[in-house]
């Protein structure tokens, strides 16, 4: 297994853990250049009641809280969903390094499915990396949802 799918499954745990507490299950981590995980997050837009609180920002707010620093240049975010123009957003202003992510999102997706946000001329474009693990990734959104329709 490689470095990147070990820390998707730790995401695949937190996005676990989303979906026992009737959120949608996304889970994200960032990991420093040392490899050490300083922050992590999954989906709590509901027990929150706020639109931001997904998994990504709240995984890049404890790392900024970690690293006593907004910027992130030498770290990696880790997310089972490809993230929306907002989190795709906080990556930019963040100066994340590399954006790994396992499943698209088809109907949220900024960095690939509907548009790819990282090609427009902001002021940084971090390295991605897609479908790691993504079958796993997927199939918690998936049982999800169809869940929540039965």
């Amino acid at each position: 297994m490689t470095a990147d799918e070990e820390y998707m499954t730790l995401c695949i745990e937190l996005a676990k853990k989303a979906a026992e507490k009737g959120e949608c299950p996304v889970g994200a981590i960032v990991v420093d250049k040392d490899g050490r995980i300083i922050g992590e997050g999954y989906n709590m837009r509901e027990a929150e009641q706020m639109p931001t609180a997904h998994a990504e920002i709240i995984a890049i707010e404890q790392a900024a809280k970690a690293m006593n620093s907004w910027r992130l240049t030498e770290c990696t975010l880790y997310v089972t969903l490809e993230p929306c123009p907002m989190c795709a957003g906080a990556i930019i202003n963040s100066r994340i390094k590399r954006l790994v992510y396992g499943a698209f999102d088809e109907k949220g997706g900024a960095c690939a499915s509907l548009m790819e946000i990282f090609d427009y001329p902001f002021n940084h474009r971090p390295m991605v990396r897609s479908r790691v693990l993504q079958d796993e990734c997927a199939k918690l959104l998936t049982e999800f949802f169809k869940d929540l329709r039965t």
